[in-house]
């Protein structure tokens, strides 16, 4: 550390040494890093300031915001630099600035250890203030603006904290145009605000009789006030001018009279009267005879503007046209699409007949058959292409499987045939988009014809080009299927168990989803009877597929197909219900995420201090020895040493452990050692006041310093700390090496060489040409101890295992000569307590926390047969059979894996104990 400059010499000059050069280029690097500008011989006044020497000032000082806070520093510095007393101030903030623009950045980094500010915050603003440390994007607002008239301190004035002296009376009489004392700036005198005369020119005769005389006004007119500068009277004109803010009212606004021109854009009949009374009236004057009006007949096209979207659509669907229902087609999927939360069915009456009816039309493209629909009440049929439209048509299915199919060769279809399909396929799209609001799809729910019509999408031949029918048809059934019951005849409900047969995975998850939605709004409940068995075991091996929205389909289906007991009577005796119950435990856990967390078994504790010094290692030896006193002794103590305000040691033995550490080398390094004195000084100078050089009192006085302790393992400048060698120098005795090592090479280099003694050879590497007997003496170590390695290589590949991990760079800081970091906030002798690990669970939550998804769903269908397998005949006929129940048969192999479910995950507990209990409670019975 370079010594601040003195006084009686000339410290603004700049001494060219190599440790400014190297201070300077350094520094001149890191500037073009930061990007930032950077001058390398500031100037301030007429004397150029060595950066070395004020860095060096500075930090004495405690750094730039320890001497920013401090009131008056940077003028004490500017004295210094015998920067001159004239104008103090102004060069004692220019001297700051040159500290702020140059030093302050390159402080934070170097000496704190910390990321600097960016330059936004930093080089970029005025040094007035400080708080670098702590000065972030966040929490920095920079300095607005001095608003004209405010008081305030003068940047230049070297320290930001100098208070305003307020003027006395005595220092500038009132009114006077006189500068203020000191430099300060005074608030100018109030003027007084213009009043206009608000009253009428013409005085009433009330208000002259108290007029005063014409001398009287004369003599008061000399003492008003003339111009803006006068001075002022503060109460009065206080007074006045505050009455003349309350009493002010702004000006009445007339609003503006506008009137509309007539245009053949905004009024065009109006424009076209007056167009026809000017030339009627040219006619008149020209002697011509005006032309003949038809008065009182509207013609064709004229006064009306016609129906609007929503008519025109539905008037040209049902008009039979090509043209005019691609047209009302098109226009409904539009509407359909960007107002269907507003677009209803009860709005528009005949609207959902008429696109059912275009619906039905598909049945021509692929059979003999031309559908109508029947409204009469009787429910009469009088043919085969007649649909009840009161009750739906019950034998719709057989009706369909009897029907002539056309031969239709889905490759190649004509023009006609695709214009007639894409108008169904609109219709479709309309129809689904429309049901998307509920009170849609209860409207249509209750037409018998769109239950026909979807039967008919749903059982159409297997043809690429349907496709896209089919899957509308099913989008509308999923909307609906809420508001019809359930009833295993129903021919809707027959058709979409179908589809559980379709290659399809769209069309297998919408209709599952279809059939688990039946009755859903209604009191009755979906009892899903009828499914075939085929349907049942596709189902069941879904389950296993790793596609969970299918998954969750599958699983919803189960869960209201097992709430039945017949369903379930029927599950056990026609299907192999055993992998189910497996699976269905296996996606208890889907999705699941483990978490671990570990509890102290107890508080902290304190180790024992160590009876002696730690050994120095090598490493940090010669790092001290490069060192200066009194900075060599600190860092030598700060390794060995650290704070405890509960230990001592004696002055003697602290003394001897120094003397006999560097005492051997003063003549080799020509450094000399510190006195005793000094030494015991230097102590209470490094660890501060928590170290202090006491005297212990009893039947033998002792010197001791209070406050620290011996460290079991020494750290490096960077209080990093060394790794100890374990290796065995007497196996069976259990003495380790004890040598400290922080380089792993370094370690590795001292195994080979000093505990196996191979040989090194000149390029660096170890001869591994012998054999012998190679074994591993690491503390616990048991490799090659029953067949020791014969070749030096295989030990060597293997004590790396034992070596220390490489220092991080980021303990470590930017540059390896730079400071050392904070200190840990907990000193190595405060160790923790063993800890618990614990292990938990979870799965898909809700919103609420509460357990959803696949696993909730899975556990609910466990459930369900749990609750409902003792009451099935299955089970009556199980127990006089064999006496074992389907219960036990099904579940006893899975008990320990659900109870461990129940165990670690907190969002399925309470579905689990459900579950449980079901099962215990069969077990009883």
């Amino acid at each position: 550390m370079a010594s601040s400059p003195n006084r009686g010499g000339s410290p603004s000059a700049i001494n060219y040494s190599p440790e400014y050069v190297q201070f300077i280029e350094k520094l001149a690097v890191y500037h073009e890093k930061r990007g930032t500008e950077f001058v390398r011989e500031p100037k301030v006044g007429s004397r150029q300031i060595d950066l070395l020497k004020l860095f060096n000032i500075v930090m004495e000082r405690g750094g730039y915001d320890k001497v920013s806070d401090e009131k008056l520093a940077w003028r004490k510095l500017g004295q210094d630099f015998n920067l001159g007393s004239p104008n103090l101030p102004a060069l004692a903030f220019a001297l700051k600035s040159v500290y702020y623009k140059n030093l302050a950045a390159y402080e934070i980094s170097t000496v704190h250890g910390k990321e600097p500010p960016p330059k936004e915050i930093l080089e970029d603003l005025t040094a007035k203030g400080g708080g670098l440390l702590t000065r972030t994007l966040e929490n920095y607002k920079p300095p607005s603006r001095r608003e004209p008239g405010t008081l305030d301190h003068s940047e230049a004035s070297g320290d930001d904290g100098t208070p305003a002296r307020d003027r006395n009376g005595s220092e500038e009489a009132p009114g006077s145009g006189g500068r203020a004392t000191r430099g300060l700036r005074q608030a100018p005198p109030q003027r007084i605000l213009f009043q206009p005369d608000t009253q009428p020119s013409r005085q009433t005769r009330h208000a002259a009789s108290h007029t005063s005389s014409p001398q009287q006004a004369g003599h008061h007119q000399q003492h008003q006030p003339r111009g803006a500068s006068t001075s002022y009277n503060p109460s009065s004109n206080m007074e006045n001018m505050s009455l003349a803010v309350a009493n002010y009212e702004p000006r009445p606004q007339m609003p503006l009279t506008l009137r509309p021109v007539i245009t053949p854009g905004n009024n065009p009949v109006e424009f076209a009267r007056r167009q026809k009374a000017k030339r009627d009236n040219l006619a008149a004057a020209s002697g011509r005879p005006a032309p003949a009006t038809n008065r009182g007949v509207m013609l064709p096209g004229s006064g009306f503007d016609g129906p609007n979207i929503y008519v025109r659509c539905l008037c040209a669907l049902r008009s039979g046209i090509p043209a005019e229902q691609d047209y009302a087609l098109h226009h409904l999927v539009k509407i359909s699409m960007e107002r269907g939360d507003k677009y209803r069915f009860e709005s528009f009456p005949g609207l959902a007949e008429a696109l059912i009816e275009k619906l039905l039309e598909v049945s021509s493209l692929f059979y003999e058959v031309d559908w109508h629909v029947s409204y009469a009440e009787d429910g009469s049929m009088t043919s085969r292409n007649t649909l009840n439209g009161v009750d739906g048509t019950p034998d719709i299915l057989q009706t369909i499987a009897q029907l002539p199919k056309l031969d239709v060769n889905d490759n190649v279809l004509p023009a006609g045939f695709n214009d007639a399909l894409l108008q169904i396929n609109e219709a479709a799209l309309t129809m689904r988009n429309m049901v998307m609001l509920e009170d849609n799809a209860h409207y249509v729910s209750e037409m018998a014809p769109l239950r026909d019509m979807l039967c008919i999408a749903l059982n159409l031949p297997n043809h690429d080009s349907l496709v896209e029918l089919k899957h509308y048809a099913l989008d509308i059934t999923e909307q609906i299927t809420k508001y019809l019951p359930s009833d295993e005849t129903d021919p809707l409900y027959i058709s979409l168990l179908v589809q559980l047969q379709s290659e399809d995975l769209g069309a297998i998850l919408t209709s599952l989803r279809a059939i688990s939605r039946i009755s859903m709004n209604l009191e009755e409940n979906n009892l899903l009877k009828g499914v075939p068995v085929a349907g049942i075991q596709n189902i069941l091996d879904w389950t296993i597929l790793n596609d969970e929205e299918l998954v969750h389909a599958c699983l919803d289906f189960l869960y209201q197909y097992t709430a039945v007991v017949e369903n379930v009577d029927f599950l056990i005796t026609e299907l192999q219900v055993e992998p189910l119950i497996n699976q269905l435990v296996r996606l208890l856990a889907h999705g699941v995420k483990i978490h671990e967390k570990e509890f102290s078994r107890g508080p902290e504790f304190k180790k024992e201090a160590p009876l002696q010094i730690a050994p120095l290692p090598k490493e940090l030896l010669a790092q001290l020895l490069k060192l200066d006193e009194p900075e060599r002794s600190s860092q030598w103590l700060r390794c060995l040493f650290e704070e405890d305000s509960d230990e001592s040691i004696t002055q003697i033995a602290l003394w001897q452990a120094y003397q006999a550490q560097f005492m051997p080398t003063t003549i080799e390094t020509g450094r000399q050692l510190l006195p005793a004195a000094e030494f015991i000084k230097n102590v209470s100078t490094t660890f501060g006041e928590k170290a202090t050089a006491q005297v212990q009192s009893g039947p033998v006085q002792k010197f001791i310093i209070k406050g620290i302790r011996m460290r079991s393992v020494p750290v490096d400048f960077f209080e990093e700390e060394y790794s100890k060698c374990l290796w065995k120098v007497q196996p069976g005795h259990g003495s380790y090496c004890g040598e400290f090592f922080m380089s792993p090479e370094e370690m590795y280099k001292h195994m080979l060489q000093d505990h196996i003694h191979a040989q090194l050879l000149p390029d660096g590497k170890f001869d591994n040409t012998q054999e012998g007997q190679y074994v591993c003496q690491w503390d616990s170590c048991s490799r090659f101890k029953t067949a020791p390695a014969t070749k030096l290589a295989q030990l060597g590949q293997h004590i790396k295992v034992h070596l220390p991990p490489r220092p991080s760079a980021a303990s470590r800081g930017s540059n390896e000569h730079g400071p050392p970091p904070s200190k840990k906030l907990k000193p190595s002798y405060i160790l923790s307590s063993p800890k618990q690990k614990f292990k938990y669970e979870t799965t898909a939550v809700d919103e609420r926390q509460f357990a959803a998804g696949v696993p909730l769903s899975a556990v609910l269908v466990l459930r369900n047969l749990a609750r409902n397998l003792p009451k099935t005949e299955a089970e009556e006929t199980a127990q006089k059979t064999d006496g074992i129940s389907w219960v036990d048969r099904l579940f006893r192999p899975v008990v320990p894996r659900l109870y461990e479910v129940m165990s670690h995950n907190r969002a399925l507990v309470e579905y689990m104990t459900d579950l449980l209990g079901s099962i215990n409670d069969a077990y009883a019975g």
